[in-house]
């Protein structure tokens, strides 16, 4: 199990030719949990730092004896389990039934609410990193990021990217 001390990471499956970003992953969080059942005991995925990370590696020998004798962590380690499910199948969700612009806004609402905790910050994905959450091209992100911007809902300046009109965005995340 690894534990991500600082940084940003994806977690994603890879065929060698297609590439699904399950979720993302900052700051303060846990990597490789579904390597605690004594079943599944490989990586069912992949993961790759977006930024350079700090991630502590925790004995998977030790992770499992804390869990087995430990209730208040079994429990805690459960509900990081339970919030990762729910994050990955609303990501299935958006990309199977939401069109394009709705894809995206739902992405940069997610970066604003659980990676970065604030509308305003710097975002260290390159067009090609938001295309792959999306489901898209990174031509139709640059295109559609301009028309976010052009309807007053981001402003995106370099790297610095502000949340204008969150309950825009996330109108056009739920209707898009």
């Amino acid at each position: 199990v690894m534990y991500m001390e600082h940084g940003l990471a994806k977690v994603y499956l890879d065929d060698g030719k297609n590439s699904l970003v399950l979720k993302i992953i900052p700051s303060r969080n846990l990597l490789g949990l579904t390597s605690v059942s004594d079943e599944y005991n490989t990586y069912q995925y992949s993961a790759m730092a977006y930024v350079d990370s700090d991630v502590k590696l925790i004995d998977i020998a030790v992770f499992r004896q804390l869990v087995k004798q430990n209730a208040v962590f079994a429990k805690e380690v459960i509900d990081i389990l339970s919030a990762n499910s729910v994050q990955i199948y609303g990501r299935f969700f958006c990309l199977t039934h939401k069109q394009a612009y709705g894809r995206l806004a739902d992405i940069l609402l997610c970066l604003s609410d659980r990676i970065f905790r604030s509308t305003e910050f710097e975002l260290p994905l390159s067009r090609k990193d938001l295309g792959e959450l999306s489901g898209m091209t990174p031509e139709t992100v640059v295109r559609m990021l301009k028309k976010f911007h052009e309807d007053g809902l981001i402003r995106l300046e370099g790297k610095n990217f502000t949340v204008l009109d969150y309950s825009k965005l996330k109108r056009v995340s739920e209707t898009g």
